[in-house]
């Protein structure tokens, strides 16, 4: 029998899977550079550190970095092969004890009464432009008074050669202001400019990014 190859719309589809994230972090390179985003420390240093919450952390550089800064962190993600090489990170870097791991898919994300101060994802982009109802189930995981961030690849003119798939997935931010649910106020809904390097040329990108509390009770 010969071999099925795998065609390039089903390798496309497979990275919106976790068997497709499992295959990229099982390899023995960093997948990440392992430096907390940029927006989430310009929230996060604002705040009192409490209980945090990341979604799609990945190698856990987000979860990390706020558990050096005070925070209790759960970092969740769809992929074990990820959430395996975040503790291993996290023990390397001496925070251990102050995180822990859920695996949990945020296509259909379900708090089940915990919440916490600071509820986070970055780079989260399911198929079919999904991310409005993925903010609104990660918004019942935010503590009243808490805060919510979310921030995504916005559609410029950087990310042309990408598929039709790949755009679909991108979003604006005020494009998320529909899964908001009552009770919450919105503190920032923009496109934040970013410089980043990519084979050694700076590259002008922006970060979709949506800001929001949720009112005390």
């Amino acid at each position: 029998m010969g071999t099925e190859k795998t065609s390039p719309a089903d390798a496309q589809a497979a990275m919106f899977e976790p068997a497709g994230w499992d295959a990229r972090y099982a390899g023995e390179e960093s997948v990440w550079r392992g430096t907390p985003n940029p927006q989430l420390v310009a929230v996060a240093e604002g705040l009192h550190a409490g209980r945090a919450l990341d979604v799609g952390c990945g190698e856990g550089g987000d979860v990390i970095w706020l558990a050096r800064q005070g925070w209790t962190v759960t970092g969740a993600d769809f992929s074990a092969e990820g959430l395996a090489r975040a503790a291993r990170h996290a023990e390397e870097a001496g925070v251990a004890e102050r995180t822990d791991w859920w695996r949990t898919d945020a296509r259909n994300f379900a708090a089940g009464g915990r919440t916490y101060d600071l509820v986070t994802t970055h780079y989260l982009h399911p198929a079919n432009g999904a991310m409005v109802d993925v903010v609104r189930q990660l918004a019942q995981a935010v503590a009243p008074g808490g805060r919510l961030l979310v921030v995504g690849h916005s559609p410029t003119a950087h990310f042309t050669q990408l598929t039709q798939m790949h755009l679909r997935a991108m979003f604006l931010a005020e494009e998320l202001l529909p899964g908001l649910p009552d009770g919450f106020e919105v503190l920032a809904a923009q496109q934040r400019p970013r410089t980043l390097v990519r084979d050694g040329v700076d590259v002008d990108v922006e970060d979709s990014t949506l800001l929001a509390r949720r009112r005390p009770e």
